[in-house]
């Protein structure tokens, strides 16, 4: 009786992605980046863009796209975790150490591809990477009979993959900067305060408030975060509180926090942006029934409200404690996007 490594296979195919190559040598063709923070990659698109172009490249069907990246401690990030959600795509994390050095990655990448490869999972392979270390995977898959399509960035000069793994594939192709493109865009820095100024003393202030613990998320959702001192924006039913804000204060509040240096802060289409990002990738993390435990709103918890202007500082690169209309408008963002999830109507701040 025949075993099923001697039966002829329908034609499948898998898209092996190094994503720290895509990234790095993405960044550098379409931005002159040197570092993934100074950049942002919608991931999604990117994915759905590649198994596009591999559909209409090769025969068969998509058995999936495998991911491969690395994260401090092996701990996925808000972006890895989103497109661990997605449809027929595999993360595989590596670690990323303290000198920002990837260790594990090219192990697991080939590992997957032989493994596929020897149980006639797949007749072809895409693989999406630069480093020679492939090079015994590629060998390896062909020997199982695997088709090896190497797809690589366009080089901002000379070549950005190993000239081995260049020859040893079974078809080559370079992404153009235009295919790449849509889906990168340059991180907006916000200006540093100058020493000694007012803004300056406001973000030491703040950034020594975000070292003290935050309860997690599913803490909060589960009622068992630490009691944490409410503010006025944490009462609902119009109740006031001893020492609250009044109208005025808060007015006063906003004005003291205009920057010193007189230079201007974020737009508000992009914190709108950034807002609906980081509530897109809430939903992805959280699910739908937890997002729900937020609804009516506008109001976040405090934890959550300062999750989210902690995210998105890292996605600014910078405070936004001297913006305070800033951080509303990223706050309509998040709503806006939670909002819509369920089909709910929201306004805007003016």
């Amino acid at each position: 009786m025949a075993t099923s490594e001697f039966v002829p296979q329908p034609a499948r195919y898998a898209v092996f992605v190094d994503a720290g190559y895509l990234y790095a040598a993405s960044g550098a063709l379409l931005l002159s980046c040197g570092s993934r923070r100074e950049y942002r990659v919608a991931a999604e698109k990117l994915i759905k863009a590649l198994t596009s172009h591999a559909d209409e490249k090769l025969l068969g069907e998509l058995l999936r796209v495998y991911w491969f990246d690395a994260a401090p401690k092996k701990q996925p990030t808000v972006d890895q975790r989103v497109i661990a959600n997605l449809p027929l795509v595999k993360l595989r994390l590596g670690n990323l150490n303290a000198q920002g050095q990837q260790k594990g990655v090219d192990a697991q990448l080939r590992a997957d591809l032989e493994a596929l490869a020897r149980h006639r999972a797949i007749t072809d392979a895409v693989l999406l990477a630069g480093d020679e270390d492939m090079l015994p995977a590629v060998e390896a898959a062909q020997r199982y009979g695997v088709r090896v399509h190497l797809w690589g960035v366009e080089p901002t000069h000379g070549s950005n993959q190993a000239e081995w793994l260049v020859w040893e594939s079974d078809t080559v192709e370079v992404l153009p900067a235009d295919f790449l493109r849509p889906y990168f865009t340059k991180a907006k820095v916000l200006p540093v305060p100058a020493p000694g100024t007012a803004a300056a003393v406001r973000e030491a202030a703040d950034a020594a408030q975000r070292t003290s613990p935050v309860p997690s998320p599913s803490q909060v959702f589960a009622g068992r975060a630490p009691a944490v001192k409410p503010t006025p924006a944490a009462v609902r039913g119009g109740v006031p509180v001893p020492g609250a804000a009044t109208p005025a204060t808060v007015a006063a509040s906003m004005n003291s926090t205009a920057p010193a240096d007189g230079k201007l802060g974020p737009d508000r289409d992009h914190m709108l942006e950034i807002g609906e990002h980081v509530a897109q990738k809430w939903i992805f993390e959280r699910g739908r029934d937890n997002i729900r435990d937020l609804l009516p709103g506008p109001i976040l918890p405090p934890v959550i409200d300062k999750e989210l202007l902690i995210e998105a500082e890292k996605e600014l690169g910078g405070s936004l404690r001297p913006y305070q209309e800033a951080r509303t408008w990223l706050r309509d963002g998040f709503w806006e996007r939670v909002y819509r999830e369920f089909g709910i109507g929201i306004g805007k701040s003016d």
